[in-house]
């Protein structure tokens, strides 16, 4: 039996690293189901995953006829509580109703479920939203200078964690993230009250490719230094494998390695306190340098 859905999405700010192509601006495809101001397309694909926090589903979906080539896109969900009956595998048809405002917003209309990827479907791992207040496992890792450190080691500072990967080839993506942490690095170093209180930590889900030296180079070119103590106060490392799979789940990343050997992924940035526990969740990419400045103050004036 096919399902129907009404889904509202946003718009494309956060493309999974993964796509393949940008849109082409052709004449749209009339719709009976058309928006005021939005132009309406067709659309039909697979679902790869669902992240309840950022409430996104990631359509893996075919060309789009006068807009897109194929494509792997998340759009946020009007109604959060819809993920539970979107699983990846399902193969689904829609209605792509995009904006033609500033706003360039994107809208998943009239979804139906066309083919179940299993019936009664569970899911292979639960993932963790992190909650202000939760106890951060001591993950270990290998640095940006082959040396083994933990999440533990941090205590008594501020820990800023994100995720990324060296070879990430869309720019509002890891090196996005990696630049806001650049300015946060920046804005830390010149306040004398957060210099000593604070550190930064970007996580990479790479293990196959991202050795310490890629992570070093990486880091070097943000940080504008490969001196001794240019990572005093910002570490590059990645996980082993089975560790890598712990911490996507705590951190709700979703991961999924592509035949073209590119990941793709969602976002999660985590403030983590002086005491260990959770701070502040930042899902996706939204956030900005302003933001998580003052959360890391506010953290800081606790401590």
């Amino acid at each position: 039996m096919k399902r129907r859905f009404l889904i509202v999405a946003a718009t494309a700010a956060a493309m999974l690293a993964g796509c393949h192509s940008g849109p082409k601006p052709d004449a749209p495809v009339p719709s009976a189901s058309a928006m005021p101001g939005y132009k309406t397309y067709k659309m039909r694909g697979k679902i790869v995953f669902t992240n309840a926090s950022t409430g996104e589903v990631t359509v893996q979906h075919a060309a789009i006829t006068g807009f897109m080539e194929a494509m792997t896109m998340p759009y946020k969900v009007k109604d959060p509580n819809i993920l539970s009956e979107l699983h990846p595998g399902d193969t689904i048809t829609a209605d792509l109703l995009v904006s033609q405002h500033d706003d360039a917003d994107i809208v998943l209309d009239n979804i139906v479920v066309v083919a179940q990827a299993k019936p009664d479907y569970k899911p292979q791992a639960i993932y963790h939203v992190p909650q202000a207040g939760d106890t951060v496992p001591d993950f270990a890792l290998r640095n940006q200078d082959g040396r083994q450190i933990h999440l533990n080691q941090f205590r008594g500072k501020q820990l800023l964690v994100t995720f990324i990967y060296t070879r990430c080839p869309l720019p509002n993506f890891c090196p996005r993230v990696t630049r806001n942490f650049a300015d946060l690095h920046r804005r830390i170093a010149a306040d004398p009250a957060l210099a000593g209180k604070t550190h930064l930590l970007c996580v990479s889900f790479d293990p196959d490719n991202d050795t310490p030296a890629r992570l070093r180079a990486y880091g070097a070119t943000y940080i504008g230094s490969d001196a001794a103590l240019a990572f005093e106060r910002w570490d590059f490392a990645v996980p082993d494998k089975p560790t890598l799979t712990k911490m996507a789940h705590f951190f709700d990343i979703g991961l999924t390695n592509e035949a073209d050997n590119t990941i793709t992924h969602t976002l999660s940035t985590t403030l983590i306190g002086a005491d260990g526990k959770v701070e502040r969740f930042y899902p996706g990419n939204e956030w900005t340098v302003d933001e998580v400045f003052t959360d890391v103050k506010r953290s800081a004036a606790k401590a």
